[in-house]
C-alpha cells in the first residue's frame, strides 16, 4: 500500500491540511510557544477572576522548564488552576508505578513542575489530578463541576493516539469520541516508540498498563494544541494532514475540533535533513 501524503514536502503539507498546522524553527521554539500560551491564558483568566482547566501531558514536556520560568519571573498565581494529567504508567497489578518510577508521570511533575515554582504562586496540591484507575469516573465528573476544561496540551503517538487512547479500528468515529477515562492495555507499537523515546530501549521493563482520560475529555475542550518534533512525526504530520478520519488513527478526529492547532519544527515539516 502507498500513501501519497507521506511524500509530501512541506509546500504540501501546509496547502491544505484537515487539522491547522504552525511550523516554527526548532523545538526550544515550539516549547516556548506552548509555555507562554499557558501562562498568557492563565494571566488572562486571573485578571478576569476566573479559573483555568488545562489537560496536561509528559510527553511533549520540554515547555514545563519555560512556563516555570515564566510564572516564578512575571509571579503569574496558579493558586486558581486546575492541572488535569492525561494519564499515568500502571503496573501488572493495575495500580500506578511508584512514583520515584523513572517513567512516572506524577514523578516527573513534582520534580520538573510543582517542586520548581514559587510555594506561593503554586498549583494548589488537590488540583494537580492524575486518572486513578481505581476512581476513573473522578476526571469526567470533575471536568463537568469545573465547567469544562479550557485548553487541552498534548503531543500525538505514532498510532495516532492522544494521551493513551490506543487505536481502535473496531470502533466507529463516534463511539471513539464517546470514550472516557479508562484502564487499558499499551498497544505493542506505543511500547516500542516510548521505550525508544523515554526509556533508553529497554522494552522488557516498560509497563504494559496504563491509565488515561478519554477522548471524550480531550476532544470536548475548548481548545487543542498538540506539539510534534520526533523523526516519526514526519509521517504522523502527513496523516494528520490528509489522511482519512478514522479510530484507527485517533488524532485525526481533531479535524472535526473547531479550535485545534498542530505545531511542528521545521525538521518535522521538512522530509529533506
Amino acid at each position: 500500500m502507498h500513501h501519497e501524503y507521506y511524500y509530501y514536502n512541506k509546500e504540501q503539507l501546509l496547502s491544505s491540511p484537515k487539522i491547522p498546522m504552525e511550523v516554527m524553527e526548532d523545538k526550544p521554539a515550539v516549547f516556548q510557544v506552548i509555555a507562554r500560551e499557558m501562562a498568557d491564558f492563565i494571566k488572562a483568566q486571573n485578571e478576569k477572576g476566573e479559573k483555568t482547566v488545562f489537560i496536561c501531558p509528559v510527553g511533549p514536556i520540554g515547555q514545563y522548564p519555560y512556563f516555570v520560568d515564566i510564572v516564578n519571573s512575571e509571579n503569574i498565581n496558579l493558586n486558581n488552576c486546575w492541572f488535569i494529567n492525561m494519564d499515568e504508567y500502571l503496573d501488572d497489578n493495575k495500580q500506578w508505578i511508584d512514583i520515584n518510577h523513572p517513567l512516572s508521570f506524577r514523578g516527573f511533575m513534582n520534580r520538573t513542575v510543582y517542586s520548581k515554582i514559587r510555594p506561593e504562586l503554586n498549583v494548589p496540591e488537590d488540583h494537580r489530578v492524575f486518572p486513578d484507575p481505581n476512581n476513573v469516573e473522578y476526571i469526567p465528573n470533575l471536568i463537568e463541576k469545573l465547567g469544562g476544561v479550557d485548553i487541552c496540551f498534548g503531543g500525538i503517538g505514532i498510532n495516532g493516539h492522544l494521551a493513551f487512547n490506543e487505536a481502535d479500528g473496531s470502533l466507529t468515529c463516534e463511539e471513539f469520541k464517546q470514550l472516557k477515562t479508562r484502564v487499558l492495555p499499551i498497544s505493542p507499537e506505543t511500547r516500542a516508540a516510548n521505550a525508544i523515546g523515554d526509556f533508553g530501549g529497554r522494552l522488557e521493563d516498560m509497563p504494559t498498563w496504563c491509565v488515561t482520560i478519554g477522548f471524550n475529555e480531550i476532544y470536548n475542550a475548548r481548545k487543542i494544541r498538540l506539539g510534534i518534533f520526533r523523526d516519526w512525526h514526519r509521517a504522523v504530520a502527513r496523516r494528520c494532514g490528509y489522511g482519512e478520519m478514522t479510530a484507527e488513527f485517533p488524532v485525526s478526529m481533531v479535524a472535526e475540533h473547531p479550535d485545534a492547532l498542530i505545531r511542528m519544527t521545521e525538521f518535522v515539516a521538512n522530509l529533506e535533513d
